[in-house]
């Protein structure tokens, strides 16, 4: 299901084509280098000097000429350039000297002004005035200010952080193009060695997205602080108005303003990895909730912890069990499962189940049914950071009816609310004070990621049985809280970008967990005409085909084995990140 690829890039090579041209001329990069004012004045500075070094080479000639008739020495003319030259660049060969007092003066003369022209200024004017401005022409010769011509259904992105290093990874994969506009030569430099597509250009220019050819584009996405994301919004409005622009924003306020400058979507993302947290709460309720939606088929999670289907392997459950909807997989101590008849569900796991709205409020009731005969423990969360995330997290189990604590060491943070604790949540005796030994579930969730690690590989010594939920800031350090113990890792970087790219897709398929996705692929190639069965994909790959569209009737959600694959049909696909890598490098984006 991949976008249109423009001409100007290589999703390959990750290279514009201009870009891979050979090295410009030196002619080319010589006037590229004076056509700028500052250069064309240090070059004038250099000329000037070179000429004044000229001269006093002139000058020392003819005095040398003059004092070694006095000697009774006669030297031609170009004798004189080169002693004077050999005096001076120190190398002296002897083989023509003076033999007065007056000519060894002349010589020592002409030795330190060659040391402090030659050896000292010279190159310095040089390097200055120069090579710098040559050097930084052809850096700026690799760094364009404007998209390849005929780039179009392009991402147009505002910064290269975490989130969009992300999303980039998500863009190539499925070919789609993109660029990223970039203010700093310094940044935009090191960003394009790094294999990214990138411009220069200020991001409240409205001028910059012409030249990023705006008309074209098929999304804006800025993940800058607030005030930037307003301006970059109101630059881009002024020249297009109909281009989706998504932003993210800290901030209820910062939101509604950034709606009236023109933003089509605005993602608050600690609100929604706060929503997450508390989605994966255990011991909460077993109540469904929707991560996603394909056209009318919905895709949500639901903890199995005290329930009816504990211990129980998917070949032993019946449709009255589960009201209709299908098991996808399962999630356990963070490792998905693709659902298969020998899948066991155990008091930790969370169940992504796909059904419609009416099965997914029978299979509610039923577990609800179970639990009410149950002695349920009263879940207690205890969350480690108090920051946005933290404070989100909160809330969104305080609209649950669900009892937890804070830790937070800044105190500015932590204010008069009791379900505040001030201290570092890294510390043994805090967590202990806040009730560590009581709590069902521990959410960690500090913006340092080496202190996450920490905390929980804590929690989980202490509190083998607990259930751990943690944030990365950055994805790499998604498995490093894995081995330390997190039942659930969430990152800012997938969130943001997963969000922004099932946008791009017009799709409602939400991030289900951190390494896990839904996508929606075309029929190509050596699928065509083969079963489910035959085409090996989830052996192969580690994907799952969840639903097929067959057209008029809509989606057709779990298709059985013998269903056969026809050329060009959709299908949707569940799998890890990695799995749908191998996908993509198999059967492409289609």
């Amino acid at each position: 299901m991949g976008g249109p690829r423009s001409p100007g890039f290589d999703r390959k090579r990750r290279e514009p084509d201009a870009q891979r041209q050979p090295m410009k001329s030196l002619t080319t990069i010589l006037l590229r280098t004076l056509h700028d004012r500052s250069n064309r004045r240090n070059f004038i500075i250099l000329l000037r000097f070179c000429v004044a070094l000229l001269l006093m080479v002139a000058l020392y000639s003819v005095v040398f000429h003059f004092l070694m008739l006095r000697e009774d020495q006669e030297y031609s003319w170009v004798t004189g350039i080169y002693w004077t030259l050999t005096v001076m660049s120190t190398l002296g060969f002897g083989d023509i000297t003076f033999h007065t007092d007056i000519g060894r003066l002349f010589s020592l003369l002409v030795l330190l002004s060659g040391v402090v022209f030659l050896l000292v200024l010279l190159p310095f004017t040089f390097i200055e005035f120069f090579y710098a401005p040559w050097m930084e022409s052809r850096a700026a010769a690799r760094v364009s200010n404007r998209v390849p011509a005929g780039t179009k259904d392009h991402v147009v992105l505002t910064r290269h952080g975490p989130i969009t290093a992300a999303l980039i990874e998500r863009l190539e994969s499925f070919g789609y193009p993109y660029v990223v506009i970039l203010s700093d030569f310094d940044e935009a430099l090191a960003v394009h060695d790094q294999g990214i597509h990138v411009m220069l250009g200020d991001i409240d220019d409205p001028e910059t997205y012409l030249r990023a050819n705006i008309d074209e584009a098929a999304l804006v996405a800025t993940t800058l602080d607030e005030i930037l994301n307003t301006s970059a919004v109101f630059a881009v409005r002024e020249v297009n108005k109909r281009v989706p622009v998504l932003a993210t924003a800290r901030r209820t306020s910062a939101e509604e303003n950034l709606q009236v400058a023109g933003c089509t979507r605005v993602l608050q993302l600690h609100n929604m990895m706060g929503q997450a947290f508390a989605r994966r709460t255990r011991g909460a309720d077993a109540t469904s909730h929707e991560i996603g939606r394909l056209e009318g088929v919905l895709i949500a999670e639901a903890n199995a912890a005290d329930t009816h289907l504990v211990d129980k392997t998917l070949a032993k459950t019946t449709p009255r069990d589960l009201g209709g909807v299908t098991i996808v997989g399962v999630w356990e101590r963070g490792t998905f499962e693709l659902g298969g008849p020998d899948t066991k569900i155990g008091p930790n796991s969370v169940l992504v189940l796909a059904g419609s709205k009416q099965q997914l409020a029978n299979f509610d009731y039923r577990c609800q049914e179970a639990r009410s005969q149950k002695e349920v423990p009263t879940a207690q969360v205890l969350i480690v950071g108090g920051g946005r995330v933290g404070k989100a997290t909160a809330s969104a189990l305080a609209k649950r009816g669900i009892s937890y604590r804070i830790i937070e060491k800044n105190r500015d943070l932590v204010g008069v609310d009791e379900s505040y604790l001030y201290g570092d949540g890294s510390d043994p005796k805090v967590l202990e004070r806040a009730g560590i030994q009581d709590a069902t579930t521990i959410i960690v969730t500090t913006r340092n990621d080496d202190t996450n690690v920490y905390v929980t590989i804590y929690c989980r010594r202490v509190r083998p049985d607990v259930q751990i939920i943690g944030r990365a800031t950055v994805e790499r350090k998604v498995a490093a809280l894995r081995r330390a113990g997190c039942d659930f890792v969430y990152s800012y970087a997938s969130m943001g970008a997963n969000t922004l790219f099932n946008l791009l897709k017009r799709t409602d398929i939400l991030m289900m967990a951190e390494g896990l996705d839904v996508f929606k692929v075309k029929v190509r190639g050596s699928l065509a005409g083969k079963t489910i069965a035959e085409s090996s994909i989830r052996r192969d790959t580690g994907c799952s085909i969840v639903a097929i569209d067959i057209g008029e009737e809509g989606l057709q959600v779990n298709p059985a084995a013998e269903t056969v694959l026809q050329d060009g049909q959709e299908i949707v696909l569940l799998g890890m990140i990695e799995s749908e890598r191998r996908f993509l490098e198999a059967y492409g984006p289609g």
